[in-house]
C-alpha cells in the first residue's frame, strides 16, 4: 500500500471515529449534535477541557473507547501526513540527484533541445538505436512525458549556457535544436557553437528565411520537417519501392540490414588501400564515399584509394558494420 492510499484510509478511519462518537453521545447521553461532536473532538485531541455535561457510567465507558480509538487514529493520521510529505520531498530530491549524477556520467551523447512532436520522434529514434542523450525542455508537460518514458532530462532553458553545461555539452557528441521557434533554435545554436566549436549541431527550421540565420549561427545541418515531409510524400507516390527499402534499412526495428556512415581515422590499416581491397577484406557494400575534400562519389570504383578523413556510406549486417567501424577507426588490425 503506497503512502497516498495509507493517508486516505487513515483520514477515512478518523472521520468514522468522529461520526461514531457524535452519534454515540447523542444516543447514550441524549445531547444535541453540537454538544456531541464538540465532546468527541475534545476527547480525540486530548485538549483537556472538561465534559460538556456530566457523563453517565455508560457515557464514561463509551468515552474510554473513543479515547483509545480516537487518539490512536489522530496520531496515525498525523504521522501518515508527515511521512507522506517527507517521503515525497525526499523522493523528489533523491530522484533529481540521481538524474543529475546520470547526466554527469554521460559521454559522447546527444543533447536534444525541445521535446514537442518533433523532439519525441528524435528521442524515440535515439532510444531505439541505443544512443545516449539528454533532453532539455522548459515545458512541464513535455518534461512529464520525458519522465514517463524514462529519458534523462533537464527542466530549463536550452538557450542558457549554464543549462547546456549541466547537460554536459563539453563531453557531448552533438546537439539537436528542435524547439518550435526559429529564434530559439538560432540562439541555442549560437550558444552551443560558442561553447563547443568542434561539435556537430543540427537545427530545426520552420521557415525558409531562418535557414541562413541558423547556418551563420553555426549549424552543421538544417532540417525543415515540413519540406522533408512534402518531399517524402512525393517520393512515396513516385517511387514507393525505393522508399520502402530505405525505411526498412533505416527505421525498422530488428532489421537485419542497416545503413551506416563510417569515418576513416588516423591509424586505420585500410589507409592507402583501394576500395576493392577494403570490400574483399570486410565484405560490405559501399554505396557512396565522401572524400575529405568534400567530393561525393556514388558507388566508388574499386581502384579508388582510401585516405584519412574519408567518409563511407555502407550497408550490411550489424556484425559486419561493427567490424568495419572498428577497422576504419584503427581499433583492429
Amino acid at each position: 500500500m503506497d503512502s497516498l492510499r495509507r493517508l486516505v484510509w487513515s483520514i477515512v478511519a478518523l472521520v468514522a471515529i468522529v461520526v461514531i462518537g457524535t452519534i454515540g453521545y447523542e444516543v447514550i447521553e441524549g445531547w444535541s449534535f453540537l454538544d456531541a461532536i464538540y465532546m468527541t473532538i475534545t476527547t480525540i485531541t486530548t485538549v483537556g477541557f472538561r465534559e460538556v455535561h456530566p457523563l453517565s457510567d455508560a457515557g464514561r465507558i463509551f468515552s474510554i473507547f473513543i479515547i483509545i480509538g480516537g487518539v490512536g487514529g489522530a496520531l496515525y493520521v498525523l504521522t501518515t501526513i508527515m511521512g507522506y510529505i517527507l517521503e515525497g520531498q525526499f523522493g523528489l530530491t533523491m530522484g533529481r540527484r540521481r538524474m543529475k549524477n546520470r547526466i554527469a556520467r554521460l559521454k559522447e551523447h546527444f543533447i536534444l533541445c525541445g521535446y514537442g512532436r518533433v523532439g519525441e520522434e528524435i528521442a524515440q529514434a535515439f532510444s531505439e538505436e541505443g544512443v545516449p542523450f539528454v533532453i532539455i525542455a522548459n515545458n512541464e508537460q513535455h518534461i512529464a512525458k520525458a519522465d514517463k518514458e524514462g529519458y534523462l532530462y533537464i527542466f530549463g532553458d536550452a538557450t542558457s549556457d549554464e543549462v547546456l553545461k549541466e547537460a554536459g555539452i563539453e563531453r557531448a557528441h552533438g546537439l539537436v535544436a528542435a524547439v518550435g521557434a526559429d529564434s530559439d533554435n538560432t540562439f541555442i545554436t549560437l550558444s552551443a557553437r560558442e561553447l563547443r566549436p568542434d561539435m556537430f549541431i543540427e537545427a530545426r527550421s520552420s521557415s525558409p528565411g531562418a535557414e541562413g540565420k541558423l547556418r551563420r549561427a553555426g549549424a552543421d545541418r538544417i532540417i525543415s520537417p515540413h519540406a522533408i515531409g512534402g518531399r517524402r510524400m512525393a517520393m512515396l507516390a513516385l517511387r514507393p519501392a525505393v522508399v520502402d527499402f530505405i525505411d526498412t534499412v533505416t527505421y525498422v526495428r530488428g532489421r537485419e540490414m542497416e545503413l551506416e556512415n563510417v569515418d576513416v581515422a588516423g591509424g586505420s590499416p585500410l589507409i592507402g588501400r583501394t576500395m576493392e581491397q577494403a570490400r574483399s577484406k570486410v565484405g560490405i557494400t559501399v554505396l557512396a564515399m565522401r572524400k575529405k575534400s568534400g567530393k561525393l562519389m556514388a558507388n566508388p570504383p574499386g581502384e579508388e584509394i582510401i585516405e584519412e578523413g574519408d567518409r563511407l556510406i555502407v550497408i550490411g549486417t550489424k556484425k559486419r558494420l561493427a567490424a568495419l567501424e572498428s577497422l576504419f577507426e584503427g581499433k583492429e588490425e
